[in-house]
């Protein structure tokens, strides 16, 4: 990465409440480059907010999140996020992503490469004039990916990128998640799914009710989990909250 990397991230007990439910309770971690983190839990456990809070979407109620180097206001921006049912635009797939390149500030003699370059690599240079409102599920969640590839984030952030998805549109998806992490992007992704987890995932981040109960690389967190909350999750017993 190029000097000005914006990771790490480093959260200090950050907690965030809302209707005076505590939803994130004093979470403290770091996030570096490298291996794609999968922030994992059940539906409820406060994946959602976590990763908006990283993102800069949530502020904390307490606690601090840090950027190494912070973004600056009119600068192109480093990090992207891709939610479980993407905003389309009422305009082609490829005008999407061009809209996305101008409020990143891209210039635009430089937007046309990119739009086609990120459609490609989604598969989706076919549908470039297609209006996103008529893709189907997993067409338009390829075209949110699309967006942010055109970016060429440093850091991805990916809510439950398939939940709403059959198989196959499932496994397209991820398969254009690995490309990015293939790409050198940091991919930061919440799911519920184990199966997605292990087929994703360097590392695990396994949240339940709030806390950060457990880190541990992929392997070694479905094969020894240390915490009771984790092994039952595994098992399929935690209870959704």
């Amino acid at each position: 990465m190029s000097n000005g990397a914006i990771l790490p991230l480093r959260l200090a007990d950050v907690s965030f409440a809302a209707g005076g439910r505590t939803i994130i309770d004093r979470v403290s971690l770091e996030i570096e480059t490298g291996p794609s983190t999968i922030i994992l839990g059940a539906n409820g456990a406060g994946k959602s907010v976590l990763m908006r809070l990283m993102h800069g979407l949530l502020k904390p109620s307490s606690g601090r999140i840090d950027w190494n180097a912070p973004e600056r206001p009119g600068a192109q921006r480093k990090q992207a996020m891709v939610f479980q049912r993407p905003v389309m635009l009422r305009r082609s797939a490829y005008a999407n992503v061009a809209y996305a390149l101008k409020i990143a500030g891209i210039p635009e003699p430089q937007r046309g490469a990119l739009v086609r370059e990120s459609l490609e690599s989604v598969g989706l240079s076919h549908l470039a004039r297609r209006s996103a409102r008529v893709l189907s599920g997993g067409e338009q969640q390829r075209l949110a990916l699309a967006r942010a590839w055109a970016l060429h984030p440093e850091v991805l952030f990916l809510d439950e990128p398939t939940a709403s998805l059959d198989p196959s549109a499932t496994r397209e998806i991820e398969s254009v998640i690995k490309a990015f992490d293939a790409a050198g992007t940091k991919v930061v992704m919440a799911t519920h799914n184990l199966g997605q987890a292990r087929r994703l995932g360097d590392e695990i981040l396994f949240i339940n009710q709030g806390r950060l109960v457990e880190r541990a690389p992929v392997e070694q967190f479905f094969s020894k989990p240390q915490s009771v909350q984790a092994a039952a999750f595994i098992r399929g017993e935690l209870p959704w909250t």
